[in-house]
């Protein structure tokens, strides 16, 4: 009886650990629920669901790890089973590290338009992919890398990577995932470790009744955050759920535009993941939906996105008012 005892505890706090474990590191994280990233080329009509042709991640390693690291592509050629083809497959889209001084510090790097110096840094690898079959639902490894190549940053608690993501030229759709690890022949996660964005794009699920969802990080300074959306395709609703929303509605855009709502953040979701939830029109059955979405602060400035939400997924918090009783 023991030994079942024990046994059951072992099992229970297994399945607890189990989301952290198999959701480490890969972007997107398994409980965002999102297919794939997406990156189309220079030359794409901006209604396909892609703003600006470029994407930008980055990749934290704590200083406890002192292993070398590998950055990987799933998918990362334009062509096959994956990919959106306009016309025919004409697409380069170029995958390129950076390391060292500015890497993430640079402001033009976290704004959410590539302008600027936004390849600050030391070009660390690159590589242009096209159509070439032998990626094709197959993985493309960077690296290895040290920490010590990365920028330090203590505010964010380690080592910092950047993976640009950039459309040459053609008018095709470039659908992918990353994953940060330990090997270049598997994907092994990195303790403490994340992966984070300041402007994500990405494909929708086809199904109805998967919703999908990121996390925006809210730092002490936040008041208010404007959440904007581009090219949703008026494909449902979109909502925000954090320690004090319960689910407030955004105002959705259509093909090819931008909607924006305000919202002011309440002292409690300060330090706190916030939640953004996209669920999907049961009726219309919109296929193949990408959308890109930016959140900013009162000063304009872009928030980061993390794949493991800091602090956890954030659980709406209801206050509850005591009433009085009268004495008798």
């Amino acid at each position: 009886m023991i030994k079942y005892i024990f046994k059951s505890i072992c099992i229970l706090l297994l399945l607890a650990v189990w989301p952290f474990i198999v959701s480490s590191q890969p972007a997107p994280a398994e409980d965002e629920n999102i297919p794939y990233l997406v990156t189309f080329g220079a030359d794409s009509d901006l209604s396909w669901g892609d703003d600006d042709f470029c994407q930008i991640f980055f990749f934290m390693v704590p200083p406890s790890h002192t292993d070398p690291i590998y950055l990987r592509v799933f998918d990362p050629d334009i062509g096959g089973k994956l990919d959106e083809m306009k016309t025919s497959f004409n697409t380069t889209v170029r995958f390129s590290v950076y390391g060292g001084k500015n890497t993430w510090s640079n402001e033009d790097a976290r704004k959410d338009n590539p302008t600027g110096n936004y390849k600050s840094g030391n070009l660390l690898a690159s590589h242009n992919f096209g159509l070439e079959e032998r990626y094709d639902e197959s993985w493309y490894t960077f690296g290895p890398f040290i920490q010590q190549e990365g920028e330090f940053v203590e505010e964010l608690g380690g080592y910092i990577f950047k993976l640009i993501i950039q459309g040459i030229d053609g008018d095709d759709g470039n659908l992918y995932k990353l994953y940060m690890s330990t090997s270049n022949l598997e994907n092994q996660y990195i303790e403490g470790g994340n992966i984070f964005t300041y402007e994500y794009t990405f494909r929708l699920s086809d199904d109805p009744d998967n919703v999908s969802q990121i996390y925006p990080y809210l730092d002490d300074r936040v008041t208010s955050v404007k959440i904007r959306n581009y090219d949703w395709d008026n494909d449902g609703s979109i909502r925000l759920v954090s320690v004090a929303k319960r689910g407030e509605l955004c105002s959705i855009s259509n093909e090819g535009n931008w909607q924006e709502n305000t919202f002011l953040i309440e002292e409690v979701e300060k330090n706190t993941s916030m939640e953004i939830q996209f669920v999907k029109d049961p009726i219309k059955k919109i296929r193949n939906n990408n959308v890109v979405i930016i959140v900013q602060n009162q000063y304009g400035e872009s928030l980061p996105f993390f794949v493991i939400p800091i602090g956890g997924r954030p659980v709406y918090q209801p206050v509850l008012k005591m009433k009085a009783i009268p004495k008798k």
